[in-house]
């Protein structure tokens, strides 16, 4: 049961678990801060114009780049704290 909740999933995409654990949280960072404009932005719609489209872009690009990475064997944790604001 805990090599499933701990290590089974980090193993299919490639990752220890650590790894995992620093790319999650640079995900959901980016989540947290983008939210955090967008609810500024549903408030004052001329602010924070893109910052939704553009998040959710980079973070999709982040995902299938490293999973590409990770079926080609040459995998590389990504800096979990990079924003896309």
């Amino acid at each position: 049961m805990l090599r499933q909740m701990f290590v089974d999933h980090p193993e299919s995409v490639g990752e220890s678990y650590a790894q995992h654990f620093m790319v999650a949280l640079g995900f959901a960072a980016t989540m947290l801060v983008t939210g955090l404009a967008l609810v500024v932005h549903a408030v004052v719609p001329g602010l924070f114009v893109r910052t939704g489209s553009v998040a959710i872009t980079g973070l999709h690009d982040r995902m299938i780049a490293h999973r590409r990475r990770a079926r080609a064997g040459g995998i590389t944790a990504p800096d979990a704290l990079e924003w896309v604001i």
